[in-house]
């Protein structure tokens, strides 16, 4: 399948091969919203210090520029593994369950994470019929979430793809020893993804720790894609926690189109 285009200047379409029946989108910082600095202007995150009223707003453009067939299903995110299965349509208003991760097969059930620099991770099966969200920043990361959400996706993991999207890049990421120790306790090969730079710290590339354990979980490098869009560096398109400190967050959403399926 070709790349959709995007469908609005405050989205951004993935680049990647998946049926189309499977919708997805990522929000920009700018091009839509109303909040003021340092949330300018579509901050979409609840729990960042933006004006309620503001984000709520937001997110009601965010579902008509999208065309968002039901409310989203968003997430108290707490950078960690849970993943939540959504098997039903949210109804306005629904209270935010803990969970990093995402997954549903039920069409028009539209799936969300918030993110700054974290890394988010859209999943699907080549028939369609189930998609997934996760939040992986490095905590999550390295505890697991990306294998606990090709778990819950029930579907063999060679019948997945993934789409990469935007993060703090590994040319801007930098961390301290304890980030790498916490991935080469769990695989020798993830220190390939760390560049020594002062004493005690590291430029990390979390597309590469993420393609690595999404091929352990059983995905083909073949069916894992994007990577490469860093939101430190592109201040005009995203926020960025570690650019910017005080801030907003982009959204990366998931659904399975009802008006494709006959749902």
């Amino acid at each position: 399948m070709a790349r959709q285009a995007d469908p609005h200047p405050a989205l951004l379409a993935p680049d990647w091969p998946a049926p189309e029946t499977v919708r997805a989108a990522v929000t920009l910082r700018h091009g839509a919203g109303c909040s003021t600095a340092p949330f300018d202007r579509f901050n979409l995150g609840s729990r960042c210090g933006d004006d309620p009223a503001a984000v709520a707003a937001n997110r009601a453009e965010l579902a008509r520029i999208a065309g968002l067939p039901f409310p989203t299903r968003w997430l108290r995110q707490v950078h960690g593994t849970g993943v939540v299965e959504v098997r039903q349509l949210p109804e306005p208003g629904t209270d935010e369950p803990e969970g990093d991760a995402a997954v549903t097969g039920t069409p028009g059930v539209v799936l969300a994470i918030l993110t700054s620099d974290c890394l988010p991770v859209v999943f699907c099966n080549r028939a369609g019929t189930r998609i997934g969200v996760a939040h992986a920043g490095w905590r999550g990361l390295a505890a697991g979430v990306l294998e606990a959400t090709v778990a819950a996706m029930e579907v063999p993991a060679t019948s997945l793809m993934a789409w990469l999207g935007p993060a703090a890049g590994p040319e801007r990421y930098e961390v301290g020893t304890e980030v790498r120790d916490a991935f080469l306790a769990h695989d020798p090969a993830s220190a390939a993804a760390f560049t020594a730079t002062r004493p005690g710290h590291w430029r990390v590339d979390l597309y590469t720790l993420a393609r690595q354990r999404l091929a352990a979980a059983g995905l083909s490098a073949g069916a894992i894609h994007g990577g490469g869009l860093c939101t430190i560096s592109d201040e005009a398109r995203f926020f960025s926690h570690r650019r910017d400190g005080r801030g907003g967050r982009m959204a990366t959403l998931a659904w399975i189109d009802p008006s494709r399926t006959g749902a």
